[in-house]
């Protein structure tokens, strides 16, 4: 395997650019459109980085709990605003959604991005303190809510009990093969902090119910990735047909998807 573009993903994908600039155009309209009618609270603190602010996009009636989506991009690229619309499926079933940005590589270490999320969750569910949570992430997010879920991870005891089910989505479990990649010139992991980032070595939650998922093509080393995190975690492994990298997610904007549908039951 070529370490140099095994973990390339836009190069492969026909028409990438497009894709993306779609998700900006569509999370823009969507969260207009909920902004206009009082669901949607734009720009919301949890710490003090630029960066460190969430969105929370609300159902008709009080929400039955709270849904957290951590986007991806390595972890080095896009914002929260490039997702918003992909709150829809979820606040279509009467959930809340919340989705974080945080500071990014290399301005940072993975492992304060890691603190940053835990704190991004621990204030949504402040401001929706009833109902269970359910998390969600896309690629290097994917990473960042299997984080969050393991025993005796950044979570606080209190709101690890109010986790009812994590979804990591073409996830990144285990970060030692990044070491070995060009991406590591911004990620800046050592072998100490890719083996405490990598959520494949350690356990989840106990009760925990997990649901990972993989494009059908997915580049090889992300099906890998999210084969082998399923079989250490004992979890659920999901493949969605016809998808790529990008476009697993897309599922999320539909209330009756089968993504979405695995958010609630696996």
């Amino acid at each position: 395997m070529d370490m140099r573009t095994a973990y390339e993903i836009t190069a492969y994908i026909p028409q990438a650019d497009a894709v993306i600039e779609g998700w900006t155009e569509d999370a823009a309209d969507h969260r207009a459109v909920e902004a206009s009618i009082g669901r949607a609270m734009l720009n919301l603190p949890y710490g003090d980085h630029p960066r460190a602010r969430y969105d929370l996009f609300l159902p008709a009636g009080r929400p039955e709990g709270l849904v957290v989506f951590v986007h991806g991009g390595y972890w080095r690229r896009f914002d929260r605003s490039d997702f918003s619309h992909f709150s829809r499926g979820a606040v279509a079933r009467g959930w809340a959604v919340a989705m974080p940005s945080y500071p990014l590589v290399p301005e940072v270490r993975i492992s304060e991005i890691t603190q940053h999320v835990a704190r991004a969750i621990a204030t949504a569910a402040a401001r929706v303190p009833a109902g269970p949570m359910i998390l969600a992430g896309h690629s290097a997010g994917g990473h960042l809510v299997a984080r969050m879920a393991e025993a005796n991870g950044p979570l606080s005891a209190v709101l690890q009990d109010r986790v009812q089910r994590v979804v990591p989505i073409s996830p990144l479990g285990d970060l030692r093969p990044l070491l070995q990649t060009p991406l590591n010139a911004d990620l800046h992991l050592d072998a100490v902090e890719a083996e405490a980032e990598s959520p494949i070595l350690r356990r989840p939650a106990p009760g925990l119910a997990v649901t990972i998922w993989a494009a059908e093509h997915e580049r090889p080393v992300f099906l890998q990735q999210a084969e082998d995190l399923a079989r250490a975690w004992g979890g659920g492994h999901r493949i969605a047909p016809g998808c790529h990298h990008l476009d697993v997610i897309h599922g999320l904007a539909e209330p009756d998807s089968p993504l979405t549908e695995s958010l609630f039951t696996g």
